[in-house]
């Protein structure tokens, strides 16, 4: 049983947003403009990005839930009320519960039918990709629509801050910044949907992207965690979670704002995103590089191009960089809807050609995760 990828949609909130102007909407956290910002902004080579924040207000304009919903009904000619299954991934849902996909369900109000949410970063994207490949491999389902969303300016507006950088100025001697692993990335995450319509039968009238593997990895037994919300991390290395913390402190340590160990990305993010299990992948020959005609990586960061390919060729995997597609610059790093961005736009803009073979490179920094998505146009 072959599936295969007919239809994939995009959705960007509001207009595009250059870097001049990410401050004055997502909020100036103290008396001072961040002295992160304009660092990170050089190394991570984003020119503009999408928030799903109303630019003069600074109130959210749409929830997770309905921007994955508007990826969806953008889906062309698909039936949703033919739908056999709905998978949807995403790293921080609009609540702790119900799941992200049930809020997506009720968005939609399409037919009762199976509906399931996967967790994690920006993996999640990849692993409701699965879950709707292997479930129509199995014969479970004849077609299904899977997605990757985030909205993450929800989460990274200067309000989440104050109440931990007012407690915090006497031992900051009045200097009035948050935690670099927290202002790093409110100048790295952006807001974005994607989805896609599989099915065990392919367009008859036009491509489409047969799905010959999907390959994942998790190292999470050799690496502590890296990326995280919901918790602190300890000097040992173990997480605390926010059940153990007051609510005094939930908000005076920000405990549910995002935060990044960047010593420890800097150090492992290509051994092990890249370097690993591309080694393993080629031992199994699940793929051979010189028949890619397309790589696309989910890079996190401009920063990494370089070091993504250096650690490729020591896999013995060199896919020259005029191979590349990124979209990072101008849609921004939008999480688990990052690789449906790139795939969507190259699909509906016909740069595809019959037999194609594109390789796509999503990793996860949580704590240390990756995948590689192998696809043919057909």
């Amino acid at each position: 049983m072959e599936v295969y990828i007919n239809k994939i949609s995009a959705y960007l909130p509001n207009e595009a947003i250059d870097n001049e102007y990410i401050e004055k909407i997502l909020g100036q956290v103290s008396s001072r403009p961040s002295r992160a910002k304009r660092i990170v902004l050089k190394s991570n080579k984003i020119k503009t990005r999408y928030y799903a924040i109303d630019p003069q207000t600074r109130k959210t304009t749409h929830t997770n839930a309905q921007m994955t919903a508007n990826a969806i009904k953008k889906l062309d000619k698909v039936n949703l009320n033919g739908l056999d299954l709905l998978v949807c991934g995403t790293t921080i849902p609009d609540q702790m519960m119900p799941n992200h996909a049930l809020m997506v369900h009720g968005e939609l109000k399409i037919k009762p039918l199976e509906v399931v949410s996967t967790a994690g970063i920006c993996l999640s994207g990849v692993t409701a990709l699965k879950y709707a490949y292997t479930s129509i491999k199995a014969k479970e389902a004849d077609n299904a629509v899977c997605t990757g969303s985030e909205n993450s300016s929800a989460s990274m507006r200067s309000e989440n801050f104050k109440q931990e950088i007012t407690l915090r100025v006497d031992a900051l001697e009045k200097n009035q910044e948050i935690a670099f692993e927290k202002d790093f990335l409110r100048w790295m995450l952006s807001d974005g949907a994607g989805a896609m319509h599989l099915s065990n039968t392919k367009n008859k009238d036009s491509l489409s992207l047969k799905i010959k593997s999907i390959f994942s990895r998790s190292y999470a037994n050799e690496l502590d965690t890296c990326m995280y919300s919901g918790c602190e991390k300890q000097e040992d290395g173990s997480i605390k979670g926010w059940r153990e913390y007051t609510q005094n402190e939930l908000s005076n340590k920000s405990i549910f704002s995002v935060k990044q160990d960047v010593k420890l990305l800097n150090d492992n993010i290509i051994k092990y995103t890249v370097t690993k299990p591309l080694i393993e992948m080629l031992e199994k020959k699940i793929f051979n590089p010189d028949e890619i005609d397309w790589f696309l990586p989910h890079y996190s960061s401009g920063y990494f191009r370089d070091k993504v390919y250096a650690g490729m060729k020591e896999a013995s995997c060199d896919i020259s960089q005029d191979k590349w597609f990124t979209n990072l610059a101008y849609k921004g790093n939008t999480g688990s809807a990052s690789i449906y961005l790139m795939i969507e736009e190259l699909f509906n803009s016909n740069s595809f050609n019959k037999g194609d073979n594109i390789l796509c490179y999503i990793p996860e920094s949580g704590r240390f995760s990756t995948a590689f998505i192998l696809l043919e146009a057909v």
